[in-house]
């Protein structure tokens, strides 16, 4: 008898009988004796479920590795899935997986069986070549960089080195099943790793037919998950996240990960990108990369909006026009026309004195250098992320991802719904599915992989149906936009009925006489505050229906690769994202108080009775600055809270069943089970969270140079939360591949530009910069640089006398102090009893000409830095450039080489009976003609 020590937990010892031992294949490979069906060979001892370790990952016999599990609950009284079920299973074991089923009595609830699946190495490698998977070959001899200058100063923040660079570097190339001895392949049981054995086993899965071939092509995992055949999907967990695994044979990544990147009190290390990496794949690790890098960059942004807030705080005492304001013989004196018709009668500018002061802090000459910084750094942010991108690209060996991932990674809805082909035009063919079958042979298993069947032909979806499904997705969410419009007209339209309601009830109020907060208990906070309530709740609501909208019609366009897929949802989510958070900052920024008309002569919303909202005493700038700190602070808070609440809760009631039951029988596969699934779009929505804030940062940042603090404030939070919730409460997301960010990096570039055009608009139309710099220049009586008299010269004068009986304040609405014949209004229009009376004076076009003037100079000035910078800085570093052409020449010199060596060790295995002469059919090339051919 030979004793192999097994992989099960208490480190069991598995008895073999010589026939059953450890064979050797053709190839000289070491294999494991198993079977497909997952039943023990006879003469092995089975270790029993109280036998294995709680974190065991590893079937009954100890040694094959479970790469991904199922799970169902057993309905007796639908015959239809247990026969899917039967079906998919069979198609899996003939497709060369090895199951092993866990009975419902062995689960914790007693309901659920758990079908346990494992690729053997001739499945894993079999797909490694048709998906063309990079493997190492050989260890890179290419020097890493020297420590950066200084670089001593990072060391608190540095994680140590086996945790940052988990492995060493290697030469890739896709593996190649026909060369086995190119590979460095020193077990087969730990050659691909785990995240790339379940991106295989997921592979096969959603393309396995659950139906027999004569009834169709009903085929995947998802669709079996979405009509309840199966419960789940998913693979495993490697450990425990709060302790190691017993088992040395484990990785206990996960315990890795939790320690060094997930906790909180990690927040100011850099992230294990590699690990993450290493465990999530590469999808989950670019998402993670990106966020610490634009983290990152925010630093910068902060300190100097934090640098231009400072500025407006010191230049508090220097705020002429708030000191007019504020006096009693400037603005005590002068009376101001009402803000709604019949309810809302004369008041004093005094009142408004605390929102002037408060306006200055945002509102003052910082502002304008902010803007145009803003604009310099979302340019350099993006450079300098396809910088930090082409890096990974290089280290994570995905230089050539994107033309794999088009030509290999089709969706198996795609080519399920198209049942029309035609000629690949580049490849003139593609390679199909594998035809695998598996037989039973003297109680052995052997698998006879056939050939890769290539078919000339592709399927496609034609030109008429693609154009019909695309005109009907475009039409369904240009829909939502335009509800989401009539939304906000709604909300707008209730802010105008019910502040001249509040205005009125408000009047006489209890609260008025409350000494510290009854001066802001006024009907602009009133109506502001239930307004956005009603806004928040419409946001949820078109939010939730909208998502699943979004989902069908991407669905009914079928997109061909999961690329294209997550780029049309991407697409689609955002456009209606973007309306549905930016629309009512757009509003206050450009629309309210804009189309007012002036006393006597009010604009009216839509022709009707309600008149257009006017902006709030201290202006529209800090009517927006409030609603993005608000919204900013709200949700960014909220959001967190909820992501790390939520989860924890969920899974704490969920796995209520399991804490009454014994360690030993909490199986791995039960603890992921009553973990939170990721979802498809786990990824997507922090992605969104992100680009939402980023849009916050820059679309609105003159109006807010505290903005880029609170977000990099969140982000830390962001990263540690986003982190816990992905360690501790979901399940492990099957690997993927990605390249870059996807579609949220068109995106990005798309706001970067639009920014420089908000903030050019917030400067000049929204904020009172330019009235201030004409009326300094040109307008200061005593021909000063100073801004005595900006007030009285900024407010026109109207004859209350002309007010037509609709909108002039009721007798009872007035106050007792009341002995006015003229009140004030803010705007440029000649007096009453001037031949030109209530038109726009000179000033006004000319602080029109100063703002279109400041505009078209700003947009050029930051436009034309922008792509200088974006010339000057390349997207690749010269340092990867140059690694990427030294490694395609050696590994094509050691591939040309291993060729070489193969060839003359083939032809001198067959003797000197045929050629007693040296074989010069491949010649080697001299290194300057592979050089050159690499190039």
């Amino acid at each position: 008898m030979r004793r192999i020590t097994g992989k099960g937990g208490g480190d069991s010892l598995i008895e073999m009988s010589p026939t059953e031992s450890l064979s050797d294949d053709g190839n000289g490979y070491r294999q494991h004796a198993s079977s497909s069906t997952g039943s023990l060979q006879q003469g092995q001892s089975e270790i029993g479920k109280q036998k294995l370790s709680k974190d065991s990952v590893f079937f009954r016999d100890g040694m094959r590795r479970i790469d991904f599990v199922l799970s169902y609950v057993d309905d007796k009284d639908c015959e239809k899935k247990q026969e899917r079920r039967r079906t998919y299973e069979a198609n899996l074991k003939e497709a060369g997986l090895e199951l092993e089923t866990e009975d419902k009595s062995e689960s914790e609830d007693g309901k659920t069986y758990f079908v346990k699946i494992h690729a053997p190495w001739e499945v894993l490698a079999t797909y490694a070549d048709v998906l063309k998977i990079k493997v190492p070959f050989k260890e890179s001899d290419i020097p890493d960089d020297g420590d950066m200058p200084m670089n001593w100063l990072s060391t608190p923040f540095r994680l140590p080195k086996e945790i940052m660079n988990p492995e060493p570097d290697y030469f890739t190339t896709p593996f190649s099943k026909s060369k086995p001895g190119l590979f460095l392949i020193n077990n087969q049981d730990t050659f691909f790793p785990p995240s790339t054995r379940n991106r295989i086993v997921y592979y096969i899965l959603s393309r396995c037919l659950y139906v027999s071939e004569e009834c169709g092509d009903k085929k995947g995992i998802k669709r079996l998950l979405n009509n309840g055949s199966y419960t789940s999907a998913f693979p495993l967990h490697d450990s425990r996240y709060w302790i190691k695994s017993k088992d040395v044979n484990c990785e206990s990544e996960r315990y890795d990960l939790y320690k060094y990147w997930a906790r909180f009190f990690c927040f100011f290390k850099e992230q294990p990108i590699n690990r993450i990496r290493k465990y999530y794949g590469e999808k989950i690790g670019i998402y993670f990369a990106w966020l610490g890098f634009y983290t990152e960059m925010l630093l910068f942004a902060a300190v100097v909006g934090t640098i231009c807030f400072t500025y407006g705080f010191l230049t508090y005492g220097d705020n002429e026009w708030s000191k007019e304001i504020c006096s009693d013989e400037i603005g005590g004196k002068i009376v101001m026309c009402p803000l709604c018709d019949k309810k809302c009668s004369y008041w004093k500018l005094n009142t408004t004195c605390n929102s002037s002061w408060q306006s200055h802090l945002f509102d003052n000459v910082a502002t304008v250098f902010f803007a145009i910084f803003m604009g310099i750094w979302v340019t350099l942010f993006l450079e300098f992320w396809k910088r930090r991108q082409a890096r990974l690209e290089y280290e994570w060996d995905l230089v050539d991802f994107e033309e794999e991932q088009q030509q290999l990674q089709l969706r198996p809805e795609y080519e399920t719904k198209c049942t029309k082909s035609k000629e690949n035009p580049v490849t003139k063919e593609q390679e199909g599915l594998l035809d695998i079958t598996a037989t039973y042979r003297a109680g052995k298993f052997f698998l006879c992989w056939a050939s890769v069947i290539l078919w000339e032909l592709e399927p496609y979806l034609p030109i008429t149906s693609k154009c019909a499904r695309s005109c009907l997705s475009g039409a369904t969410v240009l829909l939502w936009i335009s509800l989401i419009i009539a939304c906000i007209i709604g909300v707008i339209a209730y802010r105008l009925a019910v502040y001249a309601a509040f205005a009125s009830i408000m009047k006489d109020s209890p609260t008025n006489h409350l000494e510290v907060v009854g001066p802001y208990i006024t009907p602009q906070l009133a109506t502001s505050v239930t307004a956005s309530c009603i806004n928040f709740v419409i946001i949820m609501i078109l939010n939730l229906m909208y998502e699943k909208v979004a989902i069908w019609i991407t669905d009914m366009e079928i997109p061909k690769t999961h690329l294209e897929y997550e780029n049309k949802l991407t697409v689609k989510m955002f456009l209606f994202q973007f309306v549905n958070y930016y629309s009512s900052c757009f509003y206050v920024a450009f629309f309210k108080g804009k189309f007012v008309g002036y006393p006597g002569k009010y604009a009216y919303m839509f022709g009707s009775t309600l008149r257009n909202e006017e902006c709030d005493p201290g202006g529209c700038l800090i009517e927006l600055t409030t609603q993005l700190v608000i919204v900013m602070t709200g949700k960014q808070v909220w959001g967190n809270i909820q992501e790390a609440l939520l989860p924890w809760v969920m899974n704490w009631w969920g796995s209520r069943k399991a804490r009454n039951h014994p360690e030993s029988l909490y199986s791995r596969w039960e603890q992921d089970h009553d973990l939170q699934s990721f979802g498809q779009l786990g990824l997507f929505y922090e992605y969104l969270e992100m680009v939402i804030q980023f849009g916050f940062i820059t679309l609105f940042v003159a109006s807010f140079p505290l903005a880029p603090l609170l977000a990099l404030f969140n982000n830390i939070i962001e990263i540690r939360v986003d982190a816990w919730k992905l360690t501790t409460q979901f399940r492990r997301p099957v690997a993927a591949k990605a390249h870059s960010i996807g579609a949220w990096e068109e995106i990005l570039n798309g706001m970067a530009v639009l920014s420089v055009v908000t903030n050019a608009f917030i400067v000049a139309f929204t904020s009172d910069m330019m009235p201030r710099l004409v009326y300094m220049y040109a307008y200061q009586p005593q021909g000063q640089m100073n801004m005595k008299g900006y007030i009285n010269n900024s407010l026109s004068v109207f004859n209350v006398y002309e007010f037509q009986n609709s909108s002039r304040p009721e007798e009872a609405e007035n106050p007792m102090w009341l002995n006015i014949t003229t009140c004030r209004y803010r705007d440029y229009r000649y007096p009453p009893g001037h031949e030109k009376q209530y038109f726009h004076t000179m000033q006004f076009w000319h602080i029109l000409a100063a703002k279109l003037a400041f505009i078209i100079i700003m947009e050029h000035v930051v436009f034309l830095v922008k792509y200088f910078v974006a010339w000057l800085i390349p997207d690749v570093p010269s340092d990867v450039r140059a690694r990427v052409k030294r490694e395609r020449f050696l590994v094509h010199e050691y591939l040309h080489n291993y060729e070489v060596n193969e060839l003359k060790r083939q032809l001198g295995q067959q003797g000197d009976k045929e050629c007693t002469c040296t074989p010069m059919i491949y010649p080697t090339l001299p290194k300057h003609e592979v050089l050159s051919e690499v190039l």
